[in-house]
């Protein structure tokens, strides 16, 4: 898809630059799938060492990944004491379950992956947090406003108000290539009418639900970002300071989008924030 080959045009990610690329001793690993309507989700579990309950981190991959991609990102949080659990979706559509922009269409959407969660007898349900990098970063923001028990989220590089998105001022090469994507997006939705289409990216943008995202967010953003500027966090963390919420955003010098998967000089002064942020909320033992 056109939309996630820009969003990811920091260049070549590795997932594995700062993760571990192996189970750590003591680590416990597993693979979960499970189907709630016309949303089937793909999870993949790490679990830190030791008998009782863990705080959790639900974590989601850039827009076009998969769970299994982030397994170095949910060892590393397991190797802290976190229960980690990755996600990815497929949306039923014309009779076959496929990988979709708008995989979330329905309010059931965004907690479903919670609900599982839940039902896990290891997870502290007091203590869950979310944690996504560009589309996962709107997918965890989504995911806070709808579940109400996300006690933290850590939004990297997120896109806020899609129709914002599309119509920001660029280099004439930029707005040919962002009408492209823009028709990409309608194709993908399926929407059969302009409104239809408009009420879909109103749904799926973070500043629809500013109200609603009462837990403390981390946003994480390279100041270099041409594929989400900067201005996508800047306006939600307006909106949220100015509701009075706790939030924070970490502007990352010289780093583009996706940064954490191809800069590591970068990557790892952020996900030490990232871990920090998740500590002061979630408090593992």
């Amino acid at each position: 898809m056109l939309a996630v080959l820009v969003m990811q045009a920091g260049g070549c990610m590795n997932h594995y630059l700062i993760y571990p690329d192996r189970d750590p001793p003591g680590i416990v690993t597993w693979s979960q799938y499970a189907t709630r309507g016309p949303l089937l989700m793909h999870l993949e579990w790490a679990q830190p060492p030791g008998p009782g309950t863990f705080p959790t981190v639900i974590v989601h991959p850039p827009g076009g990944g998969l769970a299994t991609e982030m397994k170095g990102v949910i060892r590393d949080l397991a190797r802290h004491g976190y229960i980690a659990v990755a996600a990815d979706y497929e949306r039923l559509i014309d009779g076959r379950f496929q990988h979709n922009t708008f995989a979330w269409r329905a309010p059931s959407d965004p907690v479903a992956a919670v609900d599982l969660v839940r039902a896990e007898p290891r997870v502290d349900r007091g203590r869950i947090a979310a944690l996504g990098f560009s589309q996962g970063g709107i997918y965890s923001l989504l995911m806070a406003a709808y579940a109400t028990d996300v006690k933290a989220v850590v939004a990297y590089y997120p896109v806020t108000d899609f129709r914002m998105w599309f119509d920001t001022e660029r280099p004439w090469t930029r707005r040919m290539v962002f009408r492209i994507i823009e028709w990409d997006f309608r194709r993908e939705s399926g929407a059969t009418s302009d409104a239809a289409f408009e009420e879909m990216l109103r749904l799926g943008s973070p500043m629809t639900y500013v109200d609603s995202l009462r837990a403390p967010i981390l946003l994480v953003h390279g100041a270099d970002d041409t594929s989400a500027p900067l201005e996508e966090s800047r306006r939600l963390e307006r909106a949220l300071r100015d509701r009075g919420r706790e939030v924070e955003l970490l502007v990352v010098p010289g780093a583009g989008h996706v940064f954490n998967f191809h800069q590591r000089d970068l990557a790892q002064p952020a996900w030490d924030a990232t871990l920090d942020w998740l500590g002061r909320h979630l408090s593992p033992r």
